[in-house]
């Protein structure tokens, strides 16, 4: 599943193309997605002009100028295609079209259909459900090493399922978890209310520094990520430990191979991680 850095470079990509334009025409080729489409959802977006692009955690959010939002979610193979309207022809899969009054389309495609799309009013947006109660953005100034100590003081479980509580902060999934931890040279099998102090500024740092060096690398294509244009994310080629079993970390001594990156399961989902470099 895409998770922050992915969904914020879909939001950049968005931006660009959809602020201050109108939605000339929505294509909507089906009645629902992982949930049902609102009713009237095409009809309600056409005329409409997008006044900016914003993210919450994994959530795109498209505000219009009728103070309603588009909130909308990628879900496991979910992306948004730009082109120029109308598209020659549509995939199997392609389940929403949205052209502006410039000629610019972008489509849909999500083929397992576990994205989705809602209209919410945006005076009720921070309460909608799936937003209430998400912690702090990582990327903005409210969090921090002391915000996050605060978030794992009193939790027994390990760190890593803690990282990915979206209650604690919001957005990080699997994949950031594992490679911020190991910058931050924090074992993922540490109690999350030791990760206190000194400890949390470290993980607080390392998580703002993986993110942001994942979206200057325009995201992590794990398999079926592109960006609104198209093409790949790169930052699967500098993770120093997720997906690397069996190999030497960057910047360690750990040429034992006892000590090589090590894969685990944490919560049903595959955590790595260096034991010799993190404690």
């Amino acid at each position: 599943m895409p998770e922050l850095p992915e969904v914020e470079i879909v939001c950049r990509g968005l931006a660009l193309k959809l602020e201050g334009r109108r939605f000339r025409r929505v294509i909507q080729r089906r009645p629902d997605l992982r949930f049902p489409l609102p009713e009237r959802f095409a009809q309600r977006l056409e005329g409409r002009r997008v006044v900016r692009v914003g993210r919450r955690a994994k959530f795109i959010l498209i505000y219009l100028d009728d103070d309603n939002v588009v909130l909308a979610h990628l879900g496991m193979t979910g992306s948004m295609i730009v082109g120029a309207a109308p598209f020659a022809s549509l995939d199997a899969h392609d389940h929403l079209v949205f052209e502006t009054d410039d000629g610019t389309a972008i489509r849909f495609n999500d083929a397992r259909r576990f994205g989705f799309m809602d209209l919410v009013a945006q005076s009720d947006l921070e309460r909608h459900r799936l937003l209430a109660g998400l912690g702090p953005e990582p990327l903005g100034n409210e969090f921090n090493g002391p915000v996050l100590a605060a978030a794992l003081a009193g939790k027994k479980t390990p760190i890593k399922s803690a990282l990915v509580d979206q209650r604690v902060v919001a957005g990080i999934g699997n994949i950031y978890a594992s490679e911020s931890l190991f910058h931050a040279g924090i074992s993922p099998l540490r109690l999350a209310r030791t990760v206190q102090g000194e400890r949390a500024e470290r993980l607080a740092t390392a998580v703002k520094r993986v993110l942001g060096k994942a979206i200057a690398a325009g995201g992590s294509s794990l398999r079926d990520f592109v960006q609104t244009n198209g093409e790949l994310g790169y930052f699967q080629h500098h993770w120093a430990v997720y997906d690397r079993e069996g190999q030497r970390c960057p910047g360690c001594d750990c040429g034992v191979k006892a000590s090589r990156i090590r894969r685990i399961v944490q919560s049903g989902r595959s955590t790595f991680y260096c034991p010799k470099r993190q404690r």
